[in-house]
């Protein structure tokens, strides 16, 4: 009997162990278990970041070729406004020539002595032509002959002594000065008169 029972018991014990071994089996199987959301969700935010990265790298060479065109476009139309900004004044300027046309025209056909007057005021005509031109573009033609002189507007070729006109004052013009929308495109040369002493106006 005790030998038999004996036996029993060793076949018996190995039983014993299972729970114990089925324990440790379990344990990696939960640690495994715990790893794969947190790589799903470095995975799923390195894909986030690469997309936004890839994004930002389309609008960043979007923006670099409409700067390139920008610049483009801004050099074209610097370019233009070089080439045609005188436009306008050169339509103004046409007419005052076909003006010139017709006088020349009508002076080959007739002496000059015999028609004096009328080319004279042919003249005038374009001269009045060409100053309107300019105005219309912001030139103006500076006031000199019996104005005061005025070192900013008028450049003194000369000074005359004359009992007609107090000192300082221009008395001729040699060459008119005009300014561009109220800058100095070139002064008026004249000349200024000179104050005569008194002693001189007696004599």
């Amino acid at each position: 009997m005790s030998s038999k029972s004996k036996h029993r018991k060793d076949h018996e014990a190995p039983p014993q162990q299972e729970p114990q071994e089925a324990a440790q089996t379990d344990m990696p199987a939960e640690g495994v278990a715990t790893q794969p959301p947190q790589a799903e969700n470095l995975r799923a935010s390195l894909e986030a970041k690469e997309k936004e990265a890839a994004e930002n790298y389309d609008r960043y060479l979007r923006a670099m070729a409409e700067l390139d065109n920008y610049r483009k476009r801004a050099a074209r139309d610097k370019d233009d406004a070089i080439k045609y900004g005188n436009e306008k004044l050169i339509k103004d300027i046409l007419p005052i020539l076909d003006s010139l046309d017709r006088a020349l025209h009508q002076a080959s056909g007739v002496s000059v002595r015999d028609n004096f007057e009328a080319f004279q005021q042919g003249l005038e005509l374009i001269h009045s032509q060409i100053l309107g031109c300019l105005e219309r573009h912001g030139v103006v033609k500076i006031a000199a002959k019996g104005e005061e002189f005025d070192p900013d507007w008028h450049q003194a070729l000369m000074q005359v002594e004359t009992p007609e006109m107090k000192g300082n004052r221009v008395v001729d013009e040699y060459e008119s000065g005009y300014t561009l929308h109220g800058r100095l495109l070139r002064p008026s040369k004249v000349s200024v008169s000179k104050s005569v002493p008194k002693e001189d106006e007696g004599q």
